[in-house]
């Protein structure tokens, strides 16, 4: 493995040493305080160390420090790096960068934990070297000579074999009479130098403290495409859909390009308190109620709804699924229905009133007399974290490997810490999306303790300054190294008012938006192909016949629908490398509040995708760009191709100014591919 430009990396196994004087009794004299290198601002480091910093299969990480000591001696920085587990260390030498920050990085192939740590000491023998060539008079050369015999002696001690042997030669040759300009010469070989660099003296070297991780997730976790559908309307809407009425609708999954099939909760619905149509307080006869009422006398949480088919149907979908490359991804939900089975066997999991009846869900002045939260406080508290982890392994032994979790940050944070990491042990690849519409705060702090994704505001930003601060927020806050974003335009209980216009231009500016601004995204179907955009009531973000409380049937071959347009996009996100992340999201001035103008690029600028948004879906607006070339990897001037890879447009624009004009209409975004057309 070669160290990508920052250093050969090679094998140690030794510890690396504990952190510096810091840490001892002030005013005792301490060996540690002998060490003079200091080493801070470590990145990725989340919260000192805290929490693993996140990255998928297959990327690089790149590790950067404030390295710097006292006085004018050269320092010598490695970063260590191997694989949870493995005692020996891969170590790679670090690179000044300028005003004493340094880099190296390594590569993390596989899932799992990985952990590092720098290494810092000022090195003699490469001090030595520095100064040596400096002296001019021959008495100074000499005496210099001296000191370097001194020091490789020293190193030669802590060699072995024919290192040991060729170090204590050139010691002796330095101190050998002779012509010293000749000594000198030969004392600047680099051969003895890269030898050298071998054995120095690190006994006083400085090792960042506590050691830092890197958590390794699959590709999946930080680029996929998400579709949600309710099973149980897969079928015609005459009928309660099943497993292979889904399985059906697998080729139509694929065919628009989506990686995740996000279910609701697929689970026995409780029948006690159940919600009727458009969220009526009492059910009518044959009413379904809502998947997020679990449990009923067939079962709970590792139970199937008796409609939907077996698990046997279950585990045949989740196959035939990964066939075509779709993860199955399954909704948990933390509650249940009034008649679920933990009521009965277990009540200590559960609040109680004064009178003894168990509470249910309550948000002032709303009453969601359907629903029992667990009560997490409980005696039984151990119990029913055991529990919870049950559900888990048995899906994933139904060989589900997504979960897309339930209002998490009702739940408390350390269970999730315990859960996510009881889980990851033992099936590093599975990937957890949390639903938590709720402050940054608890938003982050579920990223830090192992959820994969998170929701975002996404819905709720719409002015292009807006999306401009929370994107940019997004991509370049340190918060990057644990948060990924996974954007939605919509979901079963969020029709933005953007949405009910119900402008067919509209949901392709959100579809846009969301499938260019972020690695991760998804959209709740067939609503939002379909732009299904009336609302319960004025005010409201809830869908009018919402299918949380009913059974839909859905025109999928509609002549309006969006999927050709979404099948484009997701086709558009697979082919370019640069959609696949979120650190390289730059913004672009344009001279209208109504385009907003962003790119993304890969590192080496090999793939540019340069994308221009008409935030209006009703009225054609016009602009000139002011592009920031460097952050496309263009010189000033230059004359360059944008392939729009929405309409098949071609255009040749030369430097930072260059007019657009987008009819909604029409087409109301450019996704440009950017080509350079002179080789450079």
């Amino acid at each position: 493995m070669k160290g990508n430009g920052e250093g050969a990396p090679r094998t140690q196994r030794s510890t690396p040493q504990a952190s510096v004087a810091q840490s001892d009794a002030p005013g005792a004299f301490a060996p540690a305080q002998r060490r003079r290198v200091i080493i801070e601002n470590v990145s990725p480091c989340v919260d000192g160390g805290r929490f693993p910093a996140k990255r998928c299969a297959g990327d690089r990480v790149v590790v950067e420090a404030d390295i710097f000591a006292d006085g004018h001696d050269v320092l010598r920085c490695v970063l260590q790096h191997r694989r949870g587990g493995v005692a020996a260390w891969t170590e790679v030498e670090m690179k000044p960068l300028g005003n004493d920050r340094w880099r190296a990085q390594f590569n993390v192939p596989d899932v799992g934990t990985y952990e590092y740590a720098v290494v810092a000491w000022t090195d003699k023998f490469a001090t030595w070297r520095h100064e040596l060539p400096r002296w001019t008079d021959a008495a100074d050369i000499e005496s210099a000579l001296e000191v370097g015999a001194a020091i490789m002696a020293d190193l030669a001690r802590r060699a072995r074999g024919p290192d040991a042997r060729s170090l204590q030669d050139w010691g002796t040759r330095l101190a050998a009479a002779g012509d010293p300009i000749a000594r000198r010469i030969a004392a600047l070989d680099e051969e003895l130098a890269a030898l050298a660099m071998r054995y120095a003296d690190r006994r006083l070297a400085t090792t960042t403290k506590p050691l830092l991780s890197i958590a390794v997730e699959p590709r999946l976790a930080g680029f996929s495409s998400w579709y949600e559908m309710f099973p149980r309307s897969a079928a015609d809407g005459r009928r309660h859909g099943t497993f292979a009425d889904v399985e059906a609708l697998l080729p139509y999954v694929a065919d628009m390009g989506f990686d995740v099939l996000y279910l609701p909760p697929i689970h026995p619905i409780g029948t006690i308190k159940r919600k009727g149509r458009n969220n009526a307080l009492v059910a009518s006869p044959g009413e379904p109620g809502s998947p997020w009422a679990i449990g009923a006398a067939a079962g709970g949480h590792k139970s199937i709804h008796p409609e939907l088919g077996s698990e046997a149907d279950f585990r045949h979908l989740v196959e035939a699924a990964r066939a075509q490359r779709i993860e199955i991804a399954l909704d948990i939900a933390f509650q249940t229905s009034p008649d679920h089975p933990y009521v009965d066997a277990h009540p200590q999991w559960f609040g109680h009133r004064p009178d003894g009846t168990i509470r249910f869900a309550e948000n002032p002045p709303k009453k969601y007399e359907d629903i029992y939260p667990f009560d997490f406080e409980s005696a039984d508290w151990k119990a029913l974290w055991q529990e919870l982890l049950g559900v888990f392994t048995h899906w994933i032994d139904a060989g589900v490997r997504v979960f897309r979790v339930d209002n998490p940050h009702t739940k408390p944070f350390p269970m999730w810490e315990w859960l996510i990491g009881e889980i990851k042990a033992q099936h590093p690849e599975v990937v957890f999306l949390a639903e938590a519409f709720t402050r940054p705060h608890p938003m982050h702090w579920l990223a830090k303790v192992g959820f994969s994704q998170s929701y975002t505001y996404f819905a709720w930003r719409n002015t292009k300054e807006e999306l401009t601060e929370y994107f940019t927020e997004l991509s370049k806050d340190p918060s990057r190294d644990y948060f990924r974003p996974n954007v939605w335009p919509n979901t079963p209980d969020i029709l933005t008012e953007y949405l009910q216009t119900g402008l067919r231009a509209a949901f392709i500016v959100r579809l846009v938006l969301a499938g260019t601004l972020a690695a991760n995204y998804g959209i709740y179907g067939p609503a939002f192909e379909l732009m299904e955009h009336l609302p319960r009531s004025k005010g409201s973000e809830e869908y009018l016949n919402s299918e949380k409380y009913e059974i839909r049937a859905w025109d999928r071959e509609r002549e309006d629908s969006l999927r050709t347009i979404i099948a484009r996009l997701n086709a558009i996100r697979r082919a370019n490398a640069a959609l696949h992340c979120n650190e390289r999201l730059e913004f672009h001035d344009v001279d209208n509040e109504q385009l907003i103008c962003y790119s993304k690029t890969t590192e080496d600028f090999d793939n540019v995708v340069l994308a221009v948004v008409n935030l209006d879906p009703r009225n054609a607006q016009s602009g000139w760009t002011s592009l920031a070339l460097d952050e496309l990897g263009l010189e000033d001037d230059e004359t360059f191709e944008v392939h729009d890879l929405l309409t098949d447009a071609r255009y040749r624009w030369t430097g930072a100014r260059n007019y657009v004009e987008l009819r909604p209409q029409e087409m109301p975004a450019h996704v440009f591919l950017v080509t350079r057309t002179t080789p450079q």
